[in-house]
């Protein structure tokens, strides 16, 4: 059985999330910067593709947050570094050397810092490590940018102390070592297409999965306190989840997808909502408890099959892909609206 975590901890990886978001807010800021600094074109066009990773990875880390489920805020100390940090590298008393090392140590602290909460999601259980799995996406990147920026300071201080440029082969050997760490970590998942994000029918899949996995853990568990941790996760998670779809995914596709089945999905969300107030009034030492749950958990799965095997084909029959990533947006958008108002802020 896998550990479980009290709330305050659950807070705690939030606000260690909020600050990873705040951070690659950042990331991006200085790189919009240093491109409006460097006149160097291979300089230019490295960094304007970092750039552009860099500003999709924002919305992988935005997804990864409205998975796991719990809304935090950065800490005051990160907010204070990234007004300190973009005050220096606006102004002139850094050279630009100065300004990239300042940034190859950010990449550095980002990417250890979503490995380090890639793997104390693995710790946690399985339900917040299926939440996490795309922050890999995330850390594999900025390892590989860390390659890519050590280019550029090899060249800008070379530029800087002697007036001249460094061996040109110093490119050959940053591809090579990027080429090396794509081996090591092997088929990673990455943001390297035009996709701005998760089309809709990924997104609703993620939170099929993880819901799956509470049900679960919470039904193998025998400790009252660990089954009230997993149904208070689950609670929040169905109760987000369907405010999403309500608003953004029921309303759209029923241009194309049948009014008897699309209000059938309506009234099961009602019945979910339903049975979740009335689990959450037993005490989870209560042998009812779990055959509420399982109820529950029957309900969902026969809803789960209705969306990912009738309407998942309609919505791929119907909708261009940039029209489903855009419904993916904005289901992010509103779940992440009802997270806050639920209180799931830490």
């Amino acid at each position: 059985m896998v550990v479980t975590l009290d709330d305050t901890k659950r807070s705690a990886i939030a606000v260690k999330l909020a600050d990873v978001k705040a951070l690659q807010e950042l990331i991006i800021s200085n790189e919009e910067t240093l491109l409006g600094q460097i006149n160097d074109s291979e300089i230019q066009k490295r960094l304007q593709e970092m750039l552009d990773s860099d500003r999709k990875n924002l919305g992988v880390i935005e997804t990864v947050i409205v998975q796991y489920g719990i809304q935090g805020e950065p800490r005051k100390a990160t907010q204070e570094l990234i007004e300190k940090t973009k005050e220096m590298m606006q102004g002139s008393e850094l050279s630009l050397y100065d300004k990239f090392a300042q940034h190859e140590l950010l990449k550095h602290g980002q990417a250890m810092t979503g490995i380090m909460l890639h793997k104390a999601a693995q710790v946690v259980g399985a339900d917040v490590d299926i939440a996490f799995g795309p922050l890999n996406t995330v850390n594999f990147e900025n390892r590989a940018h860390q390659e890519q920026l050590k280019g550029i300071l090899e060249q800008v201080g070379t530029r800087e102390l002697t007036g001249k440029d460094a061996d040109q082969g110093l490119w050959a050997r940053v591809q090579d070592a990027v080429a090396a760490f794509s081996g090591v970590v092997g088929s990673a998942v990455t943001q390297t297409s035009d996709k701005k994000d998760m089309n809709v029918q990924d997104l609703i899949r993620a939170d099929h999965s993880k819901v799956n996995t509470l049900f679960t853990e919470l039904l193998q568990s025998d400790n009252p306190q660990k089954i009230q941790e997993y149904f208070g996760q689950i609670y929040k998670d169905l109760l987000a989840h369907s405010i999403a779809e309500e608003e953004v995914v029921y309303p759209r596709v029923r241009a194309f997808y049948p009014e008897d089945k699309v209000q059938e999905l309506y009234s099961e969300q009602a019945e979910f909502r339903t049975k979740l107030d009335e689990i959450k009034a037993i005490e989870p030492s209560n042998s009812q408890f779990k055959d509420k749950v399982k109820q529950l958990m029957d309900a969902v799965g026969d809803h789960i099959r209705q969306e990912e095997f009738d309407m998942f084909t309609a919505i791929r029959n119907n909708l261009s892909s940039d029209q489903s990533e855009q419904m993916a947006s904005d289901f992010k958008a509103a779940k992440a609206k009802a997270q806050q108002e639920m209180g799931v802020v830490s």
